[in-house]
């Protein structure tokens, strides 16, 4: 398997999440499909999961229950990742049961495994033995699970040493998540862990988060996506961004890109074309008429713009110098000139 680029198209690697926003109804998943394809993310994500392995139906009916309705058929999960591969669009979704991997394998690229599943040593052992990269969401966690859970994947497979073949998402597993709990700081702890890539999962209302998380260091965002959140029960889609708003933080995201820039710190090419170098920064004048002969004293300097003849920085070089002929007040300075 090939390393892999986090890049994406417009700045961080956008995941549009549809997850269970179809709520079980393949006709509408693929509208949700078509609908994230036309904003122009780069991955689109599902979840595949049963009822049956997933949740204890003794321990948990109720949840049972839920999963069960919103499942969706192999013959229509591969249909859905069809329709994105076709339209130049990756595929993943968050697997919950690897015997889905028997089928769905050929169509990833990334393994996702979701916050629930970070301490579910069993499950993550088998994705690891296939040595694609995976990305991995952080909620419920703390800090300690978070490594000891990496180095479980590395001990598993070496490649897992590598950050772009591991990425680590912070989340918080809230619905929504509240401004105070979205924590993003520890987007900058995973920005500094130098064998993963950093990035965010959101479940917070609107996108502030996903753009505070990039300006921090997220090469990867995940959101939830959904057509409306108009008349919708389903927790889900009350964090998720529409077709509008998908494109809108695209727009912003771009910006934020040009914004952010590089980390080398130089002039920049209006600065140099615009001469600001020049006429921003100063010079060293003198504040009176001398004649020639006379030695310079610091008093008799100013710091003046333009920085034309003798830069600001250096006006010890000229202190102590005899004139070498008559100069005036703010005249042009040069060494070994006229001083």
């Amino acid at each position: 398997m090939k390393k892999l680029s986090w890049d994406g198209k417009n700045g961080p690697l956008l995941i549009a999440e549809i997850g269970g926003n179809h709520e079980g109804d393949f006709a509408y998943a693929k509208r949700l499909t078509k609908l994230a394809i036309k904003s122009d993310v780069d991955i689109i994500k599902f979840q595949i999961y049963s009822g049956e392995t997933l949740v204890n139906n003794l321990m948990s009916p109720n949840r049972f229950k839920h999963f069960k309705k919103f499942q969706l058929s192999k013959k229509q999960h591969i249909y859905l990742a069809e329709m994105c591969l076709g339209n130049g669009i990756k595929y993943l979704s968050s697997i919950w049961d690897t015997e889905v991997l028997k089928w769905l394998d050929k169509y990833l690229e990334i393994y996702k495994i979701g916050s629930g599943d970070l301490t579910a040593y069993p499950i993550i052992k088998e994705f690891a033995k296939k040595g694609k990269p995976i990305i991995l969401s952080s909620g419920l966690s703390n800090s300690k699970e978070i490594k000891n859970t990496i180095n479980f994947l590395i001990n598993k497979n070496k490649k897992y040493k590598s950050k772009e073949f591991l990425s680590v998402l912070q989340c918080t597993s809230s619905y929504p998540t509240i401004d105070q709990e979205a924590n993003l700081k520890i987007v900058t702890q995973l920005v500094n862990n130098n064998n993963i890539t950093a990035g965010y999962s959101d479940h917070t209302i609107g996108s502030l988060a996903l753009k505070s998380a990039y300006t921090l260091g997220a090469q990867i965002l995940e959101f939830h996506f959904t057509d409306t959140r108009k008349n919708k029960t389903f927790r889900d889609h009350k964090v998720s961004l529409n077709f509008n708003e998908t494109k809108e933080l695209i727009k912003d995201l771009k910006r934020i890109k040009n914004l952010l820039g590089t980390n080398i710190k130089k002039p920049t090419a209006s600065e140099i074309k615009s001469k600001h170098l020049i006429s921003f920064r100063r010079g060293i004048y003198l504040n009176k008429n001398l004649e020639r002969g006379t030695k310079i004293k610091e008093s008799d300097l100013v710091c003046l713009r333009p920085n034309i003849g003798v830069d600001a920085r250096d006006y010890k070089k000229i202190v102590g110098r005899k004139v070498k002929r008559n100069i005036k007040k703010l005249e042009k300075l040069i060494i070994n000139k006229n001083v």
